[in-house]
């Protein structure tokens, strides 16, 4: 009876064996990009303030001089015909001041930001910023690099594929640690290499011992990079719409002109375009919101700051916060705060330009779990959450992912036939759906049919290695016929 039963038993684990090797192959170049690229972005926040220390920083200390004068220099060197997206007062002593201007010669998303001393109305600096973060050049360059590869639109399908198998392949790996964790005569064994072993077994032991390590990680990753993909990302923001787990955003519309909506529902997916972590999407929506220059619908040059303070005695308590200005008459300015890191500080209120009242407000206190959550994942994926220690967690699961696929192919590399035989390892065996169970077949097909509804790049490209790997056995068998 045990001779009978026993291939049966074994048929989900060559079948994760096989999962495991076709999706890693085929995709693992993907997601070793991914991983560099993010290893890299999550060092760029200390980049940046060696790189950009002269516009970010300033020897000044003095009282800082009203907001409206720094504005005002900022347009005497941008030019007259500037038209304000934005302004970020200096959060502490030491900060410039940013002013941002549309550009329509800049990409989407971005603005070109002049810095101002607070205490002077220097000049510090002028370059283009994107998204709610601020990025700089660098940054910004890193972060297009991981989100698309510099293709634009086309271009996030590798980011899509990438985020996608990361988290099948891990779980399917995790699979295969458990079955040789089951056979280790210790578990601990496990989750440290073994450097006293030599070539493929080696390998294998750094392989599988660091993939148990990160897996959470692997896994956080894969799934807060879905959220903000192309097509899995807008399927999720519809689940999310569909249960009600929307994020509030601030309503400018005056009521005196139309009756406005109070805190309007945004789709939890728009949070999510680019990899701004949704900051870049909110980036967009300001920008279509505001994209006015300022207005002056409170009497004299002190609109923006009499703004600012009507807004710290409604519920802005942080210094890192920006001001947006209305487009026209009928609509509101908009301050809101901007602090990613613990505590999560993003409540915002619109004010009435004319009469400094609050035309509507949105605390993050008051936002669904669901919408925490979102933010909360987007802010730890990009390691602005915790600071230096979310940077170095993220930098240091990135490159053992980078390390771990290396790994990967060296195995298979260091599979392949010995005496004379070229080439490397043939895949692992297949036939394991034959012989498994029916219930075991209907849940694979369950599974793989829910995935490709949910992630139809994820999908296609399933079906595609089913295809393949099809064709191949059907050759390698009429040539072993032969």
């Amino acid at each position: 009876m045990a001779a009978t039963t026993r291939p049966r038993e074994r048929w989900l684990g060559q079948l994760l064996l096989r999962l495991h090797f076709y999706a890693a192959i085929f995709v693992a170049p993907f997601i070793l990009i991914s991983a560099a690229s993010g290893a890299l972005y999550a060092l760029t926040p200390h980049l940046e303030q060696m790189i950009y220390a002269d516009e970010l920083t300033t020897p000044s200390d003095g009282v800082p001089l009203a907001l409206a004068e720094q504005v005002a220099a900022a347009d005497a060197h941008h030019g007259e015909d500037g038209t304000i997206a934005a302004v970020r007062p200096a959060p502490e002593v030491g900060d410039t001041t940013r002013v941002m201007y549309a550009d329509d010669s800049l990409g989407e998303g971005e603005t070109r930001a002049v810095f101002v001393d607070p205490a002077t109305a220097e000049i510090r600096g002028d370059l283009t910023v994107y998204g709610t973060s601020g990025s700089l050049p660098v940054r910004t360059w890193i972060d297009q690099l991981h989100r698309n590869l510099h293709l634009g639109e086309v271009g996030r399908l590798y980011s899509e594929l990438s985020a996608s198998w990361l988290g099948v392949i891990a779980v399917a790996g995790l699979g295969l640690w458990v079955r040789r964790a089951r056979r280790a005569r210790r578990t601990r064994d496990m989750l440290r290499p073994d450097l006293r072993a030599r070539g493929y077994r080696r390998t294998l032991s750094l392989h599988s011992s660091m993939g148990a390590w990160v897996l959470l990680g692997a896994l956080f990753l894969s799934a807060t990079g879905i959220t903000w993909s192309q097509y899995g990302g807008a399927n999720i923001g519809t689940i999310r719409g569909a249960f009600g787990f929307t994020t509030q955003a601030v309503s400018t519309q005056v009521p005196s002109n139309t009756e406005p909506a109070a805190g309007s529902a945004v789709d939890g997916g728009d949070e999510h375009a680019g990899h701004g972590g949704g900051e870049d999407g909110e980036h967009a929506a300001h920008e279509m919101e505001t994209g006015g220059a300022l207005v002056a619908t409170a009497p004299g040059p002190s609109a923006i700051d009499d703004v600012l303070a009507a807004g710290q005695a409604v519920n802005i308590d942080t210094g890192l916060i920006e001001i947006r200005p209305p487009a026209d008459a009928d609509t509101a300015w908009v301050v809101e705060e901007i602090q990613r890191s613990y505590p999560t500080k993003v409540d915002a209120v619109a004010i009435d330009g004319a009469s400094l009242e609050v035309v509507d407000r949105t605390d993050f206190a008051d936002q669904d779990f669901a919408a925490k959550l979102t933010r909360w994942g987007i802010d730890l994926h990009m390691g602005s959450m915790f600071g230096l220690v979310n940077q170095l967690v993220l930098f240091v699961i990135a490159s053992t992912l980078v390390a771990m696929i290396v790994w990967g192919y060296l195995m298979w590399w260091q599979r392949r036939p010995t005496g004379g035989g070229r080439g490397p390892a043939r895949p692992p065996r297949r036939g394991a759906l034959h012989r498994a169970p029916w219930w075991g077949v209907a849940l694979v097909l369950l599974a793989a049919a829910g995935v490709g509804l949910m992630l139809p790049l994820m999908g296609v490209s399933l079906a595609a290695f089913v295809v393949v790997d099809t064709v191949v056995g059907r050759l390698r068998r009429t040539a072993d016929a032969a």
